[in-house]
């Protein structure tokens, strides 16, 4: 059975525009008995089901999901796919996770969802094709007013990270530290800047101190739970 944050909204589609599932049918090109399961939350969607749904109701593929979350200004929300399309929708359903983790890959992000309390929680994420992505809940309110409580933030471990970026980081010698930072590279210092401003910035040398970026915040989504 669908999870709740990978359920879709095909029953709810489905009343709004006074359709049946046979009517549906038509329109993809799926069964009527694949769409009542996918309907119901009773057997898992793919790709290719997904992207022919996103079509039939004229809408963007993330807006096919239950959990509808607000986005930054830099993810489109007014995305409609026509009839015919060519183009490349590429969902990555992304691990939720309460820690950062120190070697995130599928596995390690997975058992970090068990031990920090976000066991079956996922985030869809639109055309990022990394692996080792993770999608980290603030449990406090610490970046506040940057990001706030319960905010998800999406690190990508592929993403270059440049100057004035924003990261995951692991630093220091004796007892690593990992948070989210503001990072600024120059010759012979990385100086880390903390979201809210309240401490003053970590200044490490190059080659000296200990110093690795875990992943970039690509993406905010705000308050996606309560």
């Amino acid at each position: 059975m669908a999870s709740a944050t990978t359920a879709l909204r095909v029953k709810e589609l489905l009343r709004e525009k006074g359709w049946t599932t046979k009517i549906l049918a038509e329109k993809t090109g799926m069964s009527e008995s694949y769409l009542t399961h996918i309907k119901n939350g009773t057997r898992r969607w793919n790709q290719d089901s997904l992207e022919r749904l996103a079509v039939a109701f004229e809408i963007s593929p993330l807006e096919l999901f239950a959990q509808r979350r607000q986005r930054t200004d830099e993810v489109k929300s007014n995305i409609t796919l026509p009839e015919k399309t060519e183009v490349d929708v590429r969902i990555s359903i992304t691990p939720i996770v309460g820690e950062i983790p120190s070697q995130p890959n599928a596995y390690n992000n997975q058992i970090m969802q068990l031990t920090t309390g976000c066991k079956d929680l996922f985030l869809p994420i639109i055309n990022y094709n990394d692996p080792a992505m993770f999608a980290l809940k603030l449990n406090s309110s610490i970046f506040s007013p940057t990001f706030e409580k319960n905010d998800i933030l999406v690190i990508s471990p592929e993403a270059t990270t440049r100057s004035g970026d924003i990261a995951a980081v692991e630093y220091g010698n004796e007892t690593p530290i990992k948070s989210i930072f503001k990072v600024t590279m120059t010759e012979d210092f990385v100086v880390l800047e903390t979201i809210n401003s309240k401490q003053s910035p970590v200044a490490l040398l190059r080659g000296k101190d200990n110093f690795r970026i875990i992943g970039r915040v690509i993406e905010r989504h705000q308050s996606f739970m309560a």
